[in-house]
């Protein structure tokens, strides 16, 4: 409950407002007396620069990289200005004069320095008011723990002509996702020799970015397959410069994907990455009959992601190709997937085979599925892995899960890939982990002679990047080939 008081808001005995921490107060005009101050004190944070840096788009080195800014003036890291700054509008627009408080000007002069770990006290000091408008000029001044002043300025604002309670906003709970598992993977990617990626009908101006991002990020050097006039005007709406960049002009999306996969035959382009045709359009045209991109392998779609909850990069597959796949299929799934883990560098990725239970029920295929992969992983039918299942979802990634449940594994509670029963399946368990635990979800299909990047419009640029990086590490393995049965 909150309301707006156009009256006083009620008194004590002794006529003071009684105080009330959810409440928000102000001080009218009539209220306001010179030298009347009021102040508040934050710690710095390294959470508050960063989400300041986030909000605000001000990525400058000095704030943000610790190594950058031991060679700058100040030899540290320190909060942006206008953060401390922000500091006097939360007192002038919550304690004086508080709520209904209109900001005219701010005068700021930044004396000093503030790190990561000050203590700053911020104060507003009533200087002089004008009754033409209700303006009243401010003193704001911004002082640390040693009582340096590191801020100070005069505000002018347009003090509230009447009294206002109104219940203080909670505020949501913010966290940073800090976790980057696939930072080194693009390290390692650009250091890689230039290749070239066929990013087939880039015909909207999400495809057209990307395309432009993985160049300028130098993981690829893109070539544009698509009708040209479409991607002329994709990049004129995505504002990009096409210079330097070579198109390969076809009539329609059909021919573009046919043509990619003619180009990647020929070895002219190491990896495919999809424009704005339809998914089903693109693979259609690497597994059609006769398609030399195929191998013996199926192909599998996997989720590459990072997680903020988990302390490693974890792979979700297949939650976007094979729809109900068989006991073979799933072989060939679990083998795309470890197969991209020890490009990576995990020399032995652990395979948790997915179920509802972690007992094999003859009444839940899913279950004798995964008994059948664990022995098949015994016997050499799958290599370079250790596979186990079935397991529940808490005890392939929860230790404690499988602990209390007694599971004896070398893959429980520690899984690096989670092979899921079907699409569905996988496709509703990746999107919770984006979604409700913040994963970046880089999304590659693997199986066929070059690897093939699938984004989506949602994707940030950090997951279309990842996605290109991965690809590129995979490009470097040899064409795979199915286990023998």
């Amino acid at each position: 409950m909150f309301r707006y008081a156009t009256r006083p808001a009620s008194t004590s005995c002794n006529g003071e407002r009684p105080m009330n921490p959810q409440l928000l107060r102000n001080r009218t005009f009539d209220e306001l007396a010179i030298g009347e101050s009021a102040s508040l004190v934050r710690i710095v944070g390294r959470d508050d620069i960063d989400l300041f840096a986030a909000v605000s788009g001000d990525i400058n080195p000095a704030h943000l990289d610790a190594a950058f800014a031991a060679t700058n003036m100040f030899g540290h890291i320190v909060a942006h200005g206008m953060w401390t700054a922000a500091l006097v509008s939360a007192v002038l627009g919550t304690k004086l004069p508080g709520p209904g408080t209109a900001y005219l000007g701010q005068e700021l002069k930044f004396l000093k320095p503030v790190a990561p770990g000050d203590t700053v006290t911020v104060t507003v000091i009533v200087r002089e008011k004008r009754d033409e408008k209700h303006i009243v000029l401010l003193e704001t001044c911004c002082t640390n723990q040693r009582g340096e002043t590191v801020l100070d300025g005069m505000a002018t604002v347009i003090a509230p002509a009447d009294p206002i309670e109104w219940l203080s906003t909670r505020l949501p709970e913010v966290s940073l996702k800090r976790s980057d598992r696939y930072g080194e993977f693009v390290r390692q990617a650009r250091e890689l020799p230039s290749l070239r990626a066929a990013i087939v009908h880039p015909c909207s101006p999400e495809a057209m970015l990307a395309a432009v991002e993985i160049r300028e990020e130098g993981l690829f050097e893109p070539i544009l397959i698509g009708p040209e006039a479409k991607i002329r005007a994709a990049a004129e709406q995505a504002q990009v410069s096409l210079s330097g960049i070579a198109i390969e002009a076809v009539p329609h999306s059909h021919a573009a994907a046919a043509r990619a996969v003619d180009l990647a035959v020929a070895g002219k382009v190491a990896t495919l990455m999809k424009g704005s045709l339809h998914t089903d359009e693109l693979l259609g045209a690497v597994v059609a009959p006769g398609s030399e991109l195929r191998t013996e392998r199926r192909i599998s779609h996997v989720y590459a992601m990072s997680l903020p909850a988990y302390p490693k990069p974890l792979i979700v597959t297949d939650a976007a190709v094979n729809i109900q796949p068989t006991l073979a299929h799933k072989r060939d799934i679990c083998q795309n997937a470890i197969d991209l883990l020890r490009t990576l560098g995990v020399s032995e990725p652990l395979v948790a085979v997915l179920a509802a239970v972690e007992t094999v029920n003859d009444q839940m295929p899913s279950t004798l599925d995964a008994a059948a992969l664990t022995v098949m992983a015994a016997r050499g039918q799958i290599t370079g892995a250790r596979v186990d299942g079935p397991l529940a979802f808490d005890n392939a990634v929860s230790p404690d899960a499988a602990r209390t449940k007694g599971i004896v594994s070398p893959v429980a509670g520690q899984a690096d890939i989670l092979l899921v029963p079907d699409l569905e399946a996988g496709n509703m368990l990746a999107k919770q982990l984006i979604y409700f635990a913040n994963a970046d979800a880089a999304g590659l299909v693997l199986g066929a002679r070059v690897p093939i990047i699938l984004t989506s419009r949602a994707d940030s640029l950090k997951t279309r990047i990842a996605s290109a990086a991965l690809a590129k590490l995979a490009a470097t393995r040899p064409a795979p080939l199915k286990v023998p049965a």
